[in-house]
Formats: C-alpha cells, structure tokens, sequence
C-alpha cells in the first residue's frame, strides 16, 4: 500500500467539510458534508459555517479514511485549504490539519483554494487525457471569476479576474430576486432549459480587456424585474424559465467572450474550466462548441470535482509532496490569497 506517498486533503473554506485520500494520483475516497442550513438565510452565514464545521470535521476524516480502506498511520502528509475562503471555517480545517500533522509526526502542506480547483484535472478520473502546459483555465464559482495562464502545476499567472461580484453571485443574486431557493445557480440552469435565452436583453458591463464585472448586471436585472411586476405582480412567475434562460445566456456570454479574447491574444488553444459555476450545462455546452468552432482542446472535469471538494486539495498536496514543499506548523490561514 505504502509504495507511493498517501496524501489526506481536508478542505472548509466556506460550507463544505470535506476530506479525501489520494495515492498515486487515484482518490481512495472522496467525502463531503454539506451545510443545508443557509438555505433559509439566502446565503452562507460565517458564523454558522465555522460552527458547523466543527461538528464535522472528526467524522468526515474518520470516514474518508475508513473508505479509503486505510489505517490514519498509513497517511504521508495531511494537506489542508490554507486560503482564500471565510476565515472561521478555515481556521477549523487548518487547526485539525495540524493537530493531525503534529500527532501523526508527518509533514503538513498548504494548499491554495482556487490552485486546488485547477490542478483538480490532474487526478486520474477527473479527465481521460489531462491538459498539457500551457493551458487556460476559467475558474468560476460564488467568490472569484478568473482566466488563469498555466504554465506548469505551480507556475500560474491570472490574466484577468472580476473587479466586483463573481459570476457565482451574480446567479445566486439573481434567483434570490426571482424568489429561489439559495444556492440559485443550479436552480437557474435547471430552469433555463425550458425558457428562449432571448426573450430578455441585459446590458453588458464594458470593463478593461480580460476583467469581468457583474455588480452592474446584478442592479440591472433588479430594476428591470422590479419594474415588470410592478406593472404585472405575477410577472415573475409567468416568465421564470425565459427569465433564468436570459440571465444564464447573459453571465455566459460575458464569460466566454472574455475567455475567447485571451485564447486568441495568447495563442493557447488548450482550455480548461474549474469551480463550482463549471457545473453549469450552459457554460459546458458553450465550452465545447469551441472545439469545432475555434479549435480548442477543451477540458471539463467530472461534477464531483467542480464544488469545493478535497479531492482537489489532496491532488494539490501530491504535487506537493513530490516537491518537499512542506509548510510550516505557525503557517496562518488567509481571506485572500492570490494564486500568482
């Protein structure tokens, strides 16, 4: 069992306990804890996360490790979300991981969120055939927009990144409005399958070359919905799936304009998507339609590897591992923390 590196990834920046195990590329097990309580508050409340965490933490690890068929002992390195994310919830997971880390006398390894989300194609189910370097990465979810250079599994520079809100917000806002539950994203794309993307027209924030903004559409589809049920109170009901089809087609338009315009000034034409929103059918389908229509080599992960997951951050942590680049036990999480 032991003749390669077993790597324990814990990851609880935001709502999500998780841990996983990996070896040699392959997850031995792969366990989440969702917090369905924020459901009612119409977003992630900090407070509650970091409690909830608590409650988790043990017994997600206990059992990631029982399904991964292996002893704690077994374990080379505990790899742990250092940052970015919501600083409560990570201060539980990067507490554990170093109690974890100090007991078990193995070396503990810091992992950056939105890194752990892009090396995620990298595990061995996670794509048939993983990107080749360079590549461009969208990496899209509820707290950060980016288009991501990559230029090796450490090497990374971000070309363009949001000024405000992210495109996750900018759909969990947007169903809050139309009266849906939270998280909206997967709501509206459910939605929108049954709705014509044209019905309505949303402006376009025009913002500097690769950088995105979505604090304006956020207000503009306020107003306009507003509006409309002023004149018709049953307006939103009568319209719910043209309006989800028009939001959706309105962020995934802004992201992949932006994305096509950095493919063709870089001349990268392998092109990767992560986080969260990638779960969305509408930007995947967009995605692929670029291999024909541009030439792309586009590379989806499988869902399970596109919400916060530690699959990813055990991934991560191989790589690591495989570079001695251990941290350091006083190592302090982080809010923000830049991937370049």
């Amino acid at each position: 069992m032991n003749a390669f590196p077993i790597i324990l990834g814990i990851e609880s920046s935001c709502d999500d306990t998780a841990a996983a195990v990996i070896q040699n590329h392959k997850i031995l097990s792969n366990v989440i804890a969702n917090q369905k309580i924020h459901q009612s508050y119409g977003g992630v409340v900090p407070e509650l996360a970091s409690r909830a965490h608590q409650q988790n933490i043990v017994p997600v690890v206990n059992e990631a490790i029982k399904i991964a068929g292996i002893k704690k002992e077994d374990l080379s390195a505990i790899a742990y979300t250092r940052g970015p994310g919501l600083m409560g919830s990570l201060l539980v997971g990067s507490s554990f991981a170093k109690s974890l880390s100090l007991a078990l006398d193995i070396p503990l390894i810091e992992i950056n969120h939105m890194v752990g989300h892009i090396l995620a194609h990298f595990i061995e189910d996670a794509n048939e055939n993983p990107p080749s370097f360079p590549f461009l990465c969208l990496t899209v979810s509820g707290g950060h927009t980016q288009i991501v250079k990559v230029s090796n599994f450490f090497e990374m520079e971000i070309l363009g990144e949001t000024i405000d809100d992210a495109a996750g917000e900018a759909f969990d806002k947007a169903g809050k409005i139309m009266g849906l539950d939270y998280p909206s994203g997967p709501i509206i794309d459910k939605l929108a399958k049954e709705g014509n993307p044209d019905k309505f027209k949303f402006s376009k924030p025009k913002v500097d070359e690769f950088k995105f903004s979505f604090s304006g559409l956020k207000t503009a589809i306020l107003y306009f919905i507003q509006k409309e049920v002023k004149e018709n109170p049953h307006f939103i009901e009568e319209n719910l799936n043209d309006l989800c089809a028009s939001i959706q087609k309105t962020i995934v338009d802004i992201l992949m304009e932006k994305l096509i315009a950095a493919a063709e000034k870089t001349g990268i034409t392998q092109v990767a998507i992560a986080g969260g929103v990638s779960a969305n059918s509408e930007i995947r389908n967009r995605l692929k339609s670029m291999e024909t229509e541009k030439n792309w080599k586009v590379f989806i992960p499988k869902f399970e590897y596109t919400t916060d997951n530690a699959a990813m951050i055990a991934m991560t942590g191989q790589l690591k591992f495989e570079q001695e680049d251990f941290a350091e036990i006083n190592s302090k999480s982080v809010s923000k923390y830049s991937i370049s």
